[in-house]
């Protein structure tokens, strides 16, 4: 693997792509900026995140750049696929607009992304739920996600693998 294959798959820098893609998704939405202006945008600023530990982390241009196309170029499926998911009650428009960036990124990392598996997927996008959020958006997350990758990747799932967090009725689930 040459130097910029490593830097390519980094982990810290695939986080920071996705904390990118969050943050664009997000601007597309509240500007209703294009998706080239929202990437040009992120890249000609060099997008970075804290990572707590890390510091500073420059993200992956390419990986954030495939995670905004390709959640926006197959928003309409994807939005199915989360509102199938979603509990009973719940609707995707009343969510808040990052917690739908969020749920939009990782619902397209299941679908289009099999090089990621699942589980590390949803962890990853756990993870950046709690980057915006301290309450249960993040286990909203989690379900959401693995009732997705349920159905959309279930061939890459363990045997009788089931849902590793269930929501409460109080936590929004």
């Amino acid at each position: 693997m040459t130097e910029s294959e490593r830097k390519r798959f980094d982990p810290r820098r695939r986080r920071a792509a996705r904390l990118a893609a969050v943050q664009a998704l997000y601007e597309m939405e509240l500007s209703g900026a294009s998706v080239q202006r929202a990437v040009d945008g992120f890249n000609r600023r060099g997008a970075t995140a804290e990572l707590d530990e890390d510091g500073k982390v420059a993200a992956d241009p390419v990986h954030m750049t495939d995670l905004v196309r390709g959640a926006q170029a197959r928003r309409a499926d994807i939005d199915t696929l989360i509102g199938n998911a979603l509990d009973k009650g719940r609707q995707l428009p009343r969510l808040e607009a990052v917690l739908r960036a969020i749920l939009r990124c990782g619902t397209y990392e299941l679908v289009a992304r099999g090089d990621i598996d699942p589980p590390v997927a949803i962890s990853e996008w756990v993870a950046i739920a709690g980057s915006f959020f301290d309450g249960p958006e993040p286990t909203l997350v989690n379900a959401v996600l693995d009732r997705i990758a349920h159905v959309v990747r279930a061939e890459d799932l363990p045997a009788g693998a089931v849902l590793p967090v269930e929501l409460d009725e109080e936590e929004g689930g």
